[in-house]
């Protein structure tokens, strides 16, 4: 799998991290979306990998996601930064696979 980052989702993620330690993850959520093949894509910054994630080297930062949920991506992916939506975006060649995707900063807990 590969994902590039591009240069303005590079400068709005620098932005939104703030200096903060943690991971970058592709999330398959499948909250309140019915059932697991129904989710929706989101890009977490977490604290901690779990041991079930893989890890993609990107030409930015790694990005990380959930073994069992690769299947819900493409192949060759970009995480771009629409100005004009405000939102980040993951797309493929052949598909924009989420274009208003959500941006969550999760927060540790011990």
């Amino acid at each position: 799998m590969e994902i590039m980052i591009t240069a303005a989702a590079a400068e709005k993620l620098t932005e939104k991290i703030k200096g903060r330690e943690g991971y970058l993850k592709l999330k398959y959520d499948t909250e309140d979306c019915g059932c697991a093949v129904n989710g929706v894509i989101a890009l977490w910054y977490v604290h901690e990998v779990n041991t079930d994630d893989i890890t993609i080297e990107t030409n930015e930062r790694n990005v990380y996601m959930e073994k069992s949920k690769a299947v819900f991506f493409d192949e060759k992916m970009t995480i771009d930064f629409s100005k004009g939506t405000n939102s980040f975006q993951l797309k493929s060649p052949q598909q924009i696979l989420n274009g208003y995707m959500s941006f969550v900063v999760t927060e540790k807990t011990d």
